[in-house]
């Protein structure tokens, strides 16, 4: 295949899981159909079908993308650490970007779309664990290793404090959002303070050696 073709092929499968996006968090899997997608996108129903060989096949794929999708933002977003950066900057940074970029409308729809279906997809529960809080808390383990390694912080288990500290920053917010919706999401200067109050609380536990202390609050 010509790199053209190849090319058309990339575009056309992405319409087609951005209408699936579309599609699935408005009206959920059982009310979705493959002739919605097909519409949305702009192609025939066998294209969609050439491309993504069932309803529930487009479902899986969806799902994993948006959940990929964030995580990879927030990678993009917040620089793994060098242990001479204050402990505190470090944490105040990631706290504030993972508020911004999984506390969304959107996020929030695949959050209560995915909860409704675990008993038909068994996998989704576990995928969006994975890709979501699990990258993240994987991620700040390496981190808070690092730190305790160069002897910048007493933390005895990382993958545990990781885990505090993940669930310390988007516990509240994240349920909030999910039960009482949209008017629910925080605004920044609300996720500011959430963020900051999460980063002392975690310093105050885990008793950071290097100084490390919040900057102080922006004017």
């Amino acid at each position: 295949m010509s790199a053209g073709g190849k090319a058309r092929m990339e575009r056309t499968r992405r319409a087609i899981l951005d209408a699936g996006e579309a599609v699935f968090l408005e009206h959920g899997f059982l009310g979705a159909s493959m002739d919605q997608v097909a519409e949305l996108a702009g192609v025939s129903k066998q294209t969609v079908y050439a491309h993504l060989q069932s309803k529930e096949a487009l479902f899986l794929e969806v799902v994993g993308g948006m959940t990929g999708g964030a995580g990879d933002r927030l990678a993009e977003q917040v620089a793994d650490p060098q242990v001479d950066r204050p402990l505190a900057d470090f944490l105040l940074d990631f706290a504030r970007q993972q508020l911004e970029i999984v506390l969304t409308p959107r996020l929030m729809r695949l959050r209560r779309l995915v909860i409704g279906e675990v008993g038909r997809f068994p996998d989704l529960g576990r995928m969006l664990h994975e890709r979501g809080p699990g990258r993240s808390i994987a991620r700040l383990a390496r981190a808070f290793e690092a730190y305790r390694d160069a002897g910048h912080v007493a933390i005895p288990d990382p993958r545990e404090a990781a885990s505090h500290f993940n669930w310390l920053v988007m516990g509240g917010p994240v349920n909030a959002a999910m039960l009482l919706g949209d008017e629910a999401i925080p605004d920044k200067d609300d996720r500011l303070r959430h963020a900051r109050e999460c980063v002392r609380i975690f310093l105050a536990a885990y008793g950071a050696w290097d100084g490390s202390r919040l900057p102080p609050d922006p004017v």
